[in-house]
């Protein structure tokens, strides 16, 4: 049992925990408290994409996302499927069960669906791709703050071919499929381009995402080259999105960094999107 430290506290979000209580209270737009009562736990699994950068850019987008599920209802287990920023590790890396450091308290890694995911997808089982990796970190305390000691997963996934995507999708859906889940797919969109630029193809991307087309995802990202950094991640949450039978996708908002905090001329691109079967959309 390993306990992995914040790498991102301090720099991406407030290591202070009464400061980050208010900064995750601006982002979700009222304090837990005033957000009404949860829905019920979750009987089904539903996905999450949000964005992952430094709270005062991207916090109120991935705020958007929260409250969405914070309405839908309590997962039992988050499986966060993160960008590989390093390199390291093989093509999908599972954190180590144990514990991650937040300054709201720990989270505990879900050893029993950890260790069944590794197995399912061939997956590397190491905390070293992690350790400077933010992309998962920043969730948690999204996930502290609104459920407590949630267990999760955490992965970090590099570029896939389609082929890859739609094997690795499909054992992690068979995995999940009786497990009232949260599916988090954390992830940017268009980097260092200019705001009209950046919306443009990201739009092109979320019209395939939103469908969960993989085959269309991939195409276009290819064609316009468009710089979003978990392109594996999202892939890998499509291909298993759509053999979850989480058809009902709604992007819940987009914007860009320029839009935050300016410049115009060099942003970063946020969505935060929410998928759901059929069945359950109101």
């Amino acid at each position: 049992m390993g306990y992995r430290w914040a790498c991102a506290a301090g720099t991406f979000y407030p290591a202070d925990p009464l400061r980050l209580s208010a900064e995750l209270a601006r982002c979700l737009g009222a304090r837990k408290e005033e957000l009404g009562p949860p829905g019920p736990p979750l009987v089904r699994p539903v996905g999450l994409i949000l964005p992952h950068a430094g709270y005062r850019y991207s916090g109120e987008v991935a705020g958007v996302g929260y409250r969405a599920l914070w309405r839908l209802g309590q997962p039992e287990v988050a499986v966060i499927l993160g960008t590989n920023h390093t390199g390291l590790g093989g093509p999908i890396a599972l954190a180590e069960p144990g514990a991650w450091e937040t300054p709201l308290g720990p989270m505990p890694v879900h050893r029993e669906l950890t260790q069944a995911l590794a197995r399912a997808l061939g997956a590397d089982l190491t905390d070293v791709p992690f350790v400077h990796e933010h992309s998962v970190e920043v969730q948690l305390p999204f996930l502290r703050y609104l459920y407590g000691e949630l267990p999760f997963v955490a992965a970090v996934v590099q570029p896939l071919s389609r082929p890859e995507a739609e094997a690795a999708g499909a054992a992690l859906a068979e995995a999940l499929a009786k497990t009232p889940a949260l599916l988090l797919c954390s992830t940017d969109f268009t980097h260092y381009e200019p705001h009209a630029v950046a919306r443009e193809k990201d739009l092109l991307a979320l019209r395939h995402v939103l469908n969960l087309d993989l085959a269309g995802f991939l195409e276009v990202v290819r064609a316009k080259r468009i710089s979003i950094c978990g392109v594996g991640a999202l892939a890998l949450f499509l291909a298993a999105a759509k053999a979850l039978r989480l058809l009902a996708g709604e992007l819940l908002l987009y914007r860009t960094s320029g839009e935050v905090a300016g410049p115009m001329d060099q942003v970063v691109g946020y969505a935060a999107a929410l998928f759901r079967e059929v069945n359950e959309v109101a």
